[in-house]
């Protein structure tokens, strides 16, 4: 695979110079030619994202200067010496140096083009680790909502937006895509809301007999074992913020009167016959699409319409996967702080795997990735396994079956919430045989627990 990136080409001999500079720019290559070292400096500084290749004897400073100028700037920009057949003594101290490497006259153009490629892979990873200490310098432990894609700027500014308003808002996301961190962040950006409390309470973890207490609370003697009396999430949340996740789960029965409290800002406790006047803000989150009726099944479409005053849109991570380096090293740098563990050098299977991965657990499993790699956990398996592109006609019938395999076993993890015995009776396969294939696959049940 070519490797894209800039080369200082530096030489005296125009005609050799001229030679190299085409056979670079074939393979894609950006050239950037000069006659002498000196101009080459001028033009260099420690951010230079390419590699050098320079001759050695050349007038006034040669190569071997030139590289002692380099290391002085950045001692991991990889320089290539071009050399004569008497210069070789030379230019093997100047690799015991720190040189990159060094190419004897004459020589096949082939020899040129794979040290130049290796180089820039070289660079391109340092030039990443670089990035991500940086990042992880001046990462914020809660920063929410990372990224720089137009998708997430526009999210941020609806939030901002309507921060300060009463309005009630539905989040839509896929699993693992930050609905609770939209919620946070829109109760966090608020003047009023920010001083009261965000409760979150997912619908779907807990069992209809225990939901409605939670939410509504309840007397001393509501029920068998109502020993004390209980505030619900509804009131507690009283001048903050009331995050519902997986609201779809929530039992029919339940939604009549969620839908009054939505209405009347009221909530009466279990047991009890008073009224209690609320402050909140609802935020509700749902992982099928509400709108439409098949999805939504027994969700009562008036709930939906009183919950659909401002719907917020998360965009999977497959779709922005520009945001992916930022998020990555805001996560590992979490990490590192949590485990005590230096931030890590980025391998390159690592950096594959997160350019490539289709991410089908969104930022969660992007996060449980990156504090596998702090713990040294991730390497080069990573690469391996990662799923084919679905338009890669070129992949062989084998690949191809790799591939539909782990996207079933993923999506049918994802279905049963990563329980184990639900996913294995899904797809009909021995416990044994499940493990063996999510290991193959490097794929990590945790990605598709709820948190």
């Amino acid at each position: 695979m070519t490797v894209m990136g800039t080369v200082y080409l530096v030489d005296d001999d125009s005609q050799l110079r001229k030679a190299m500079r085409q056979t670079l720019e074939l393979e894609g290559m950006t050239v950037m030619p000069f006659p002498k070292a000196e101009l080459a400096l001028d033009a260099l500084d420690e951010n230079f994202d390419g590699v050098i290749v320079t001759d050695v004897r050349m007038p006034g400073m040669d190569g071997l200067q030139f590289f002692e100028h380099v290391r002085k700037i950045d001692a991991d920009l990889p320089v290539i010496l071009i050399t004569g057949h008497g210069d070789v003594p030379m230019a093997v101290s100047a690799l015991q140096n720190g040189a990159y490497d060094f190419i004897s006259k004459p020589f096949p153009a082939e020899r040129m083009v794979e040290s130049v490629r290796r180089a820039l892979e070289k660079r391109k990873l340092v030039m990443e680790n670089r990035a991500l200490k940086r990042a992880a310098e001046h990462s914020i432990d809660d920063m929410p909502l990372i990224g720089q894609t137009p998708a997430m700027e526009r999210l941020r500014n609806t939030l901002r937006h309507i921060a300060d308003t009463d309005v009630d808002v539905l989040v839509a996301g896929e699993t693992g895509s930050g609905k609770e961190v939209v919620a946070t962040a829109l109760h966090r950006w608020s003047k009023k809301r920010s001083q009261g409390n965000f409760v979150a309470l997912n619908c779907g973890a807990l069992p209809e007999t225990v939901i409605e207490s939670e939410l509504f609370g309840h007397e001393v003697g509501a029920f068998t074992g109502a020993q004390k009396k209980r505030i619900g999430r509804i009131e507690y949340s009283s001048g903050g913020t009331l995050f519902l996740d997986e609201i779809e789960s929530m039992p029919p029965a339940l939604q009549v009167k969620m839908l009054r409290v939505l209405e009347m800002r009221e909530v009466s406790p279990v047991g009890s016959n008073e009224e209690r006047s609320v402050d909140i803000r609802v935020v509700a989150a749902a992982k099928v699409d509400l709108g439409d009726a098949e999805q939504r099944k027994d969700f009562r479409e008036d709930l939906y319409y009183r919950l659909n005053v401002v719907t917020l849109s998360i965009p999977p991570l497959r779709e922005r996967r520009a945001d992916i380096p930022l998020l990555f090293s805001h996560f590992v740098s979490k990490a590192s702080s949590r485990f005590g563990i230096p931030v890590p050098q980025i391998s390159a299977s690592v950096s594959r795997h997160l350019n490539e991965h289709q991410w089908p657990g969104n930022v969660r499993e992007l996060g449980h990735f990156a504090e596998r790699v702090v713990l040294g956990l991730e390497g080069g398996q990573a690469a391996a396994s990662t799923p084919l592109p679905r338009d890669d006609v070129t992949a062989t019938l084998g690949e191809r079956m790799d591939r539909q395999e782990a996207d079933i076993i993923r999506e049918t993890l994802e279905k049963h919430q990563g329980d184990v015995a639900e996913t294995i009776a899904a797809l009909g396969i021995a416990r044994k045989t499940f493990y063996d294939k999510l290991q193959r696959h490097n794929i990590n049940r945790s990605d598709y627990v709820p948190r």
